[in-house]
């Protein structure tokens, strides 16, 4: 069956031998987008036929790391779909048929030698200094021998057979032409001993069968291109457009890998960042919009923030850089930090209850939701969030006081006897407040004018937040004290003076 060239589809076919990559979101995305801006479907397939490296759970991870995302898959494993299944361990029968059909054509053959046989002939190539490839002595076999060794099942693969003297020629929609040499291929494994395939014949033969029309995947794949070319032209099939993305790199230029970071959509998940924020991020990386129309928001500047739908109207192919993509934290942190500023204070507290429930104390979602000091905390942070989860971090001592030593409390040069003055004058000023007057606007106005006597206003605001906190960097005292209320307050300068005085005394 051929596609349609009239009708758009594309397909994102990981392997669930590890959870989702962030590149791999980066690839389903710039596919999705494709397909959904041309009128077209796209579709999931799982590709696991690397049995010693499958990961249970992983297939959950890849169908839930989508679906948080926002790209919504037409067809798919567990949504079904015309050309189901799409687990190729479910199609064994089926790459069976077609490896044989090969095998009868004469472009793939039955090869029976055993690993020991193979390693050595490797071996031999690389003292030779030549490139290791399989040297076809099992394409010498006669019939006969061939048929004696089926007959014996002696253990087999199957393997495709290269033409000589070919240039195969690969029409890249990102790359541009990229030419081949068919001397430097291997006959390349199509059909493993278990009956299962490799990757070169499964992807070929499903994606004719699902009749997709453009492949999108990393540049890693670019020189596998070249076999399954062939393998379209051995099938008499008509082959997809491909388009190989550039991969996506650590700061220091090398392929990302979790040995240097969160790899995996899960990780990015639980910390808290937002499917919007990290889809306008990754549509960045390794593409850009590129027309001035497009490109520069009303006030001149470049236009950074693109919903899904405007990615939709705006994304090509054809202007996804060459050169990898450097994953930089700080730039998705600013992203995320920007989606979080347009939540309204009920989304984003319905967020942050999870990371807050530990701190709480509050027994259910519905009473933690509703209380006025949840949605109070919620509020003053959410200008400083860069993640969701940091709230729990910024957050914990509105709960829980933490131990601090005393020369945090201290504003450049004062002496513990005029912290403590500091602190007293405060504590004064806060017990003075009616409770009916007890906002932070009343405390800023009263604790402003007292911070005016001093000679820099440190001395009175510098102390008073660090005991009310104890830490170095929180949110101003007046806000502060509105979300712990009035008792609460004083009891934590009480806390800071007798610190100063045990602490002198030791």
């Amino acid at each position: 069956m051929a596609f349609d060239k009239n009708k758009i589809r594309t397909r994102f076919a990981p392997s669930p031998t590890g959870y989702l990559h962030i590149g791999s979101l980066r690839t389903a995305l710039y596919s999705y987008l494709f397909a959904k801006q041309n009128n077209g479907l796209f579709i999931l397939r799982l590709e696991d036929t690397d049995l010693e490296r499958y990961l249970e759970g992983a297939a959950e991870a890849i169908y839930s790391g989508l679906k948080w995302a926002g790209i919504n898959y037409d067809e798919g494993p567990d949504i079904g779909g015309p050309d189901a299944p799409y687990i190729q361990s479910q199609r064994l029968d089926i790459y069976k048929k077609y490896a044989n059909e090969l095998v009868a054509k004469e472009n793939a053959y039955h090869c029976f030698c055993d690993k020991e046989t193979l390693e050595k002939m490797r071996q031999e190539q690389i003292a030779k200094k030549q490139a290791p490839k399989y040297d076809r002595r099992c394409l010498a076999l006669s019939k006969e021998e061939v048929n004696a060794k089926l007959k014996t099942k002696t253990p087999r693969v199957i393997r495709m057979k290269i033409p000589a003297s070919r240039v195969i020629e690969v029409n890249d929609l990102v790359r541009g032409k990229v030419s081949y040499k068919s001397e430097e291929l291997d006959d390349q494994v199509i059909l493993k001993s278990d009956g299962y395939p490799t990757y070169h014949l499964a992807v070929v033969v499903d994606d004719h069968l699902m009749k997709i029309s453009h492949v999108t995947r990393t540049e890693e794949w670019l020189p596998s291109t070249p076999k399954h070319i062939l393998l379209y032209e051995y099938f008499g099939w008509e082959a997809p457009q491909w388009a190989h993305l550039p991969l996506l790199l650590n700061p220091d230029k090398t392929k990302m890998s979790k040995r240097k970071g969160d790899v995996a959509v899960g990780d990015y998940i639980k910390k808290g960042y937002l499917p919007a924020a990290m889809i306008n991020y990754l549509a960045f990386l390794g593409w850009n919009p590129g027309t001035p129309a497009y490109a520069k928001a009303s006030a001149g500047k470049e236009k950074e923030i693109y919903s899904m739908e405007e990615l939709l109207n705006e994304f090509s192919l054809e202007r996804v850089h060459k050169a990898g993509a450097i994953f930089n934290i700080e730039k998705l942190n600013w992203y995320n930090a920007y989606y979080i500023k347009q939540l309204s204070l009920d989304e984003l507290t319905k967020k942050c209850l999870p990371y807050l429930f530990a701190l709480s104390g509050y027994p259910d979602p519905a009473v933690a939701e509703s209380g006025s000091k949840i949605k109070k905390i919620v509020a003053l942070e959410q200008e400083r969030l860069q993640t969701i989860a940091e709230i729990g971090e910024h957050a914990a001592f509105f709960f829980n006081l933490p131990a601090y030593d005393k020369t945090l409390l201290k504003w450049k040069d004062m002496t513990d006897e005029e912290i403590k003055k500091s602190l007293a004058a405060s504590k004064e000023i806060i017990a003075s407040i009616f409770d009916s007057e007890f906002t932070k606007e009343k405390l800023s106005e009263k604790l402003f004018a007292k911070a005016g006597e001093y000679k820099n206003k440190g001395e009175l605001l510098w102390p008073l937040r660090v005991a009310l906190s104890g830490q170095k960097n929180s949110p101003p005292p007046f806000d502060i004290i509105e979300i712990l209320d009035k008792r609460e307050a004083l009891a934590r300068i009480e806390i800071a003076i007798s610190l100063l005085s045990l602490q002198k005394n030791a």
